[in-house]
C-alpha cells in the first residue's frame, strides 16, 4: 500500500492518505484530534488511528492535530468539509465552542463522529454517533476505588481528599469530575473534598497544584486526579515533601500509574486502552457511512484497575 504524508498549510499538520478500492468510492475520513503532543495517550492513539487505516483497502484518512487550539480546529473542520471528505471525526478541543463548526458540517452532508470526548448536549443534534469511554461512569468508579480503601483503611468517617481536574471547558475533564463528585457522597458520606484545582492533564502542573495543596492542608488523605499523569505529577510533590500515607486514584491508567501501582505508591486507577479508542472511532465512521444503524453513544468498557487487581491488566504502552 502507498502512503501518502503532507501538510496542510493552514493547520501545519500531517495528513496522511491511503489508497483503496470499493465502497462506491473508497471512503475518505477527516479526523482533527484535540492535542497530540500533550500526552502520551493522545500519541499512542494517533498511531493505533493510522495503523487501523493502513490496513483497510476502502479508506483514505486525513488525520489532523489542533495541538489544544480551539480556533485551529475549526479551521480543520473548515478545510475538511471544503474537501469533501466523507466523513469527520472529532476529538474536541472544547465541547461548546466546536458546535458550530460541527453544525456545519452536519448542514454540508458530512456525518461528524465524535471520538473520546463528546460535545456539549446543544450539538448532538449535529453528530452521528459518539464513540469512546464513558466519561461519568469512570469517575464514579474512581470514587468507589477510593471509598473503598478508606474504609479499609478504616478512615471513611473523617477522610480529606483534594481534586485535580484535567483541562477547563473539556467534556472529559467535566464529566470525569461530575461523576467522581456525585458519587463519592452516595458511597462515602462523611469523605470531604476540601479543594479542586485544574492541572490540564498535565504532570507538571499538577505537581504544582499538589504542592500547593500540601502547604494549604496539613491533613490530605486522598488525591483524585483525572489522569494518571496528573497523579503521579500529585504523587511527586507529596514524596518531595515527604507526606506518606496519600491515596491516590486517578482515571485512564498510563505506564507511570501501573508503576507506581507496582512500587506501593498509587493506589487505582480506570483502565483505558488509546488503541481501542482509536479503532473504535474509525470503525463508528466506517459503519456510518456503510448505513448501519449505531447507537448515538458507542462506549467501551473501561474497568477499575487498583494494586489488587493489577496483575490481571497489562501495562500500558502509552
Amino acid at each position: 500500500m502507498n502512503i501518502r504524508k503532507t501538510l496542510a498549510a493552514t493547520t501545519a499538520a500531517a495528513a496522511l492518505a491511503l489508497g483503496g478500492a470499493a465502497w462506491a468510492d473508497t471512503m475518505k475520513i477527516g479526523i482533527t484530534q484535540n492535542n497530540v503532543g500533550v500526552d502520551s495517550y493522545q500519541t499512542t492513539y494517533e498511531k493505533a488511528f493510522i495503523e487501523a487505516a493502513e490496513a483497510n483497502d476502502n479508506v483514505e484518512v486525513i488525520v489532523l492535530d489542533a495541538g489544544g487550539d480551539v480556533a485551529r480546529q475549526i479551521a480543520q473542520i473548515e478545510d475538511l468539509i471544503q474537501q469533501g471528505v466523507d466523513a469527520i471525526i472529532i476529538w474536541p478541543t472544547n465541547g461548546e465552542a466546536v458546535i458550530p463548526a460541527v453544525r456545519k458540517a452536519h448542514n454540508a452532508g458530512i456525518p461528524v463522529i465524535v471520538t473520546n470526548s463528546n460535545i456539549a448536549d446543544a450539538g448532538f443534534d449535529f453528530v452521528a454517533s459518539f464513540s469512546g469511554p464513558d466519561n461519568i461512569t469512570q469517575g464514579a468508579r474512581s470514587a468507589e476505588i477510593m471509598c473503598d480503601k478508606f474504609k479499609d483503611m478504616g478512615i471513611e468517617t473523617e477522610a480529606q481528599v483534594v481534586h485535580i481536574t484535567g483541562q477547563p471547558g473539556y467534556t472529559t475533564a467535566i464529566e470525569r469530575a461530575k461523576g467522581f463528585e456525585d458519587r463519592l457522597p452516595e458511597v462515602c458520606p462523611d469523605v470531604t473534598i476540601v479543594d479542586t484545582q485544574p492541572g490540564d492533564w498535565n504532570r507538571e502542573k499538577s505537581q504544582k497544584v499538589m504542592e500547593a495543596f500540601l502547604v494549604k492542608y496539613d491533613d490530605i488523605d486522598g488525591v483524585y486526579a483525572g489522569d494518571d499523569n496528573m497523579g503521579v505529577g500529585a504523587l511527586n510533590a507529596a514524596k518531595a515533601a515527604g507526606r506518606d500515607g496519600i491515596i491516590f486514584v486517578g482515571a485512564t491508567n498510563f505506564a507511570v500509574g501501573y508503576e507506581a501501582m507496582e512500587r506501593g505508591e498509587y493506589w487505582g486507577s480506570i483502565y483505558q486502552s488509546p488503541v481501542d479508542d482509536a479503532k473504535a472511532a474509525l470503525k463508528t465512521a466506517i459503519e456510518t457511512l456503510e448505513g448501519k444503524d449505531l447507537p448515538f453513544l458507542n462506549y467501551f468498557d473501561t474497568p477499575k484497575i487498583t494494586q489488587d487487581n493489577m496483575g490481571d491488566y497489562t501495562k500500558p504502552v502509552f
